[in-house]
């Protein structure tokens, strides 16, 4: 079996080459390898100098993350070889290319000389993983660029091109070409120099340009996914570390630190939803040689605030768009949407005259739906009704061309229903974008019992071409975001019916790091757009008949509180700040004297909690046993994509298992107890209980 690791002489310099794809990462067995060609240079003292580079795209791109939860994780035969690279007195120069990122960089930076090829990235982005740099990436990175720099790069996560790393220092040069061999020409320039390596633990770490307050006002640059989180104050304590103590005392800081930080919670949560996120493009049953269709030109069918979001993930990419609506004014509106949209970018300084320009000249509008066939994928984005969206998939069967995808946006709906209505289930997928649908994330694509499996490899790679990440769901209603939101707003509205205010119920979620609250993320959704969701599930005969159910939402669409739109719904609205109403509180309690609820002074916080999380939990159970989701990871990225659940709390998958899933049961069973069961509200999943 080929090592990952070489080492070779040429013409008196060594190279200690890592050729480990695909991006060379630091596994376990290229740790000990690059172990072992370090010893063997030490050990060889005829080498005048030392080159170490990598093989393929890039240099190595950091640590091999799946060994952080090893029992037996180490850093210290890695951190062992760097201090060995940096002790040595011979020219070591490293020669990087592609991307250098946090193990990596670390690496690079015990090196004496750093050179890089144009269009390389360097940065340490371990923040973003609630860790901090463990291989002296804290103590190095300050004494090269100063203490204000390094937090910076440190506490953002954000790369730094080659010319900003040249500018600060982080690099000695820019060499184009072949990095081994660019490598090779500048160490023949520092021998031919008689240069004399500096070891970096051997250099001050400079404080310019930092005021005192700076140590506690760089926390603002964290990275949003380790707010929070005990890294950025961990990586401030490392670098003061750097610029108050000396060496040694630093490296048992930031070795103290990192351990730490690897063992919490948010970092195993994040460390978690990064594989996630990867597993989910997986589609178990498709190979990945699978071959794909082309997909040139896209149409939209539906200008409203949902279509034309949409249509901007194309044409952001250079993707021509045929826009469709039955109505001139309706399509006026749409296509002033995106223009405005886009001006709107454009006068914030994040897109360019000719950028606006070029995506508008991509986007044709039309009242002609027989436009569409010349598409290679249509998606119908109307009004939320099945009855109207099987009309409109039936029209698409008949206009689309031969091969054509044809893709429904519904959030609820039978899409077998509206395959079949096609004529051709085999070419139809969901396609179930996220409001707003050119910013939010993530992207539910619905597998029909028909879809044809080239079909559903196609609609996965241009979701990752629009940027998109995207998780693959059963048909079911609501499929895997929705489906679970519906019994956490059910719960919701219970509580309010209870005597729990809407900032109550709320507040107790958002204190977990939900970004909003269940009233306040229907009243910006639209509590018309709910209700009628609602509306459409009991048509389809999926309501429990139970006369309570939803009943809320239901009441405050027919008196025309719809939320933010409307200025009132659970809340009242002075623009968009919400104010508590004493109107809709009394709203609630006329409903529960209507449903014979029994009202109470005082719900504590911990129950709202629970009943919340734990059916919600209960209900991605069930959808992991009906086969809805392939793994509980692909639950954890929808509602940490697409809902505001917490990155850090790993999505409600996750936390079941931090919580207990024996005590989701046992609290499942007393709510049912306490309150009824008569609906099956409470019942746990069988999948929960072959678990506890």
């Amino acid at each position: 079996m080929k090592s990952p690791v070489s080492y070779l002489v040429e013409d008196g310099i060594a190279v200690i080459s890592i050729d480990a794809p695909p991006v060379n990462a630091l596994s376990k067995a290229v740790v000990q390898e690059l172990a072992a060609a370090v010893e063997q240079f030490a050990q060889d003292r005829a080498p005048r100098a030392l080159v170490l580079c990598c093989a393929g795209r890039t240099f190595v791109a950091g640590g091999d993350l799946s060994t952080f939860d090893d029992l037996d994780f180490e850093t210290s035969t890695y951190n062992g070889t760097l201090d060995r690279l940096e002790e040595e007195r011979r020219p070591v120069v490293a020669a990087l290319h592609g991307t250098a990122l946090g193990g990596g960089l670390e690496l690079a930076l015990a090196c004496h000389w750093r050179i890089a090829q144009p269009g390389t990235r360097l940065g340490l982005p371990e923040v973003t993983l609630a860790l901090l740099p463990g291989s002296l990436g804290t103590q190095r990175l300050p004494r090269l660029v100063g203490a204000k720099r390094a937090l910076d790069m440190m506490l953002s996560g954000e790369p730094m091109s080659a010319e900003q790393s040249l500018e600060c220092g982080l690099i000695d040069a820019i060499v184009p070409g072949d990095p081994q061999e660019g490598g090779l020409a500048y160490v023949r320039q520092l021998i031919d120099q008689n240069a004399t390596p500096v070891p970096t633990r051997n250099r001050q770490a400079g404080t310019t340009g930092m005021p005192p307050s700076y140590w506690k006002d760089a926390l603002a640059l964290t990275h949003p996914r380790a707010r929070g989180t005990p890294a950025p104050e961990a990586i401030v304590q490392c670098v003061l570390a750097a610029v108050n103590k000396d060496y040694a005392v630093g490296e048992a800081v930031e070795r103290q630190a990192f351990d730490e930080c690897r063992r919490s919670v948010p970092s195993r949560a994040l460390r978690h939803l990064f594989f996630a996120e990867r597993e989910a493009t997986r589609i178990p049953d498709i190979p990945k040689d699978v071959k794909v269709r082309s997909i040139n030109a896209v149409g939209v069918l539906g200008a409203g605030t949902m279509g034309t979001g949409i249509v901007m993930n194309f044409v952001n990419v250079g993707i021509p768009v045929v826009l469709v609506e039955t109505t001139q004014e309706a399509l006026d509106r749409g296509l002033a949407r995106i223009r405005a949209s886009y001006e709107a970018t454009a006068a914030k300084g994040r897109m360019t005259a000719d950028g606006v320009a070029q995506r508008l000249s991509l986007l044709t509008g039309s009242l002609d739906d027989t436009r569409l066939g010349d598409c290679d994928l249509v998606i119908e984005a109307v009004f939320e009704s099945l009855a109207l969206k099987k009309e409109v998939c039936k029209r698409l069967g008949q206009v689309c061309k031969r091969g054509a995808i044809i893709a429904t946006n519904t959030s609820t709906l039978d899409v077998d229903v509206l395959a079949e209505a096609t004529g051709r289930p085999e070419d139809v997928a969901g396609m179930h974008f996220f409001s707003p649908a050119n910013i939010m994330k993530l992207l539910e694509v619905v597998r029909g019992a028909r879809t044809s499996p080239d079909v559903l490899a196609t609609v996965m790679a241009i979701a990752k071409r629009i940027g998109k990440i995207a998780v693959v769901s059963g048909v079911c209603y609501g499929f895997i975001g929705n489906r679970m939101a519906e019994v956490y707003m059910r719960e919701a509205e219970f509580l309010l019916l209870e005597g729990a205010s809407p900032a109550q119920i709320d507040g107790a979620v958002e204190a977990l790091g939900l970004a909003m609250g269940p009233c306040r993320m229907l009243d910006m959704a639209g509590i018309d757009v709910g209700a009628k969701t609602v509306i459409e599930y009991a048509k389809a005969g999926g309501l429990p008949p139970d006369p309570r159910y939803r009943a809320v939402c239901q009441h405050m669409f027919a008196i025309g509180r719809h939320g933010q739109k409307t200025g009132k719904g659970y809340y009242r609205y002075e623009g968009r700040r919400a104010e508590a109403d004493p109107e809709a509180v009394e709203i609630f309690a006329d409903l529960a004297r209507t449903h014979g609820v029994q009202r109470r002074d005082a719900i504590p916080e911990e129950e709202i909690v629970e009943r919340l999380l734990y059916p919600l939990i209960n209900e991605g159970m069930k959808i992991l046993e009906e086969g809805i989701a392939y793994r509980p990871g692909d639950i954890d990225v929808v509602w940490t994509s697409g809902y505001g659940f917490p990155h850090q709390r790993g999505g409600p998958m996750f936390m079941a298992h931090e919580i207990g899933l024996a005590k989701i049961a046992e609290r499942l069973r007393h709510y049912g107890a306490v309150h009824g069961n008569t609906f099956g509200y409470w019942d746990v999943a069988h999948q929960l209980e072959r678990a506890v």
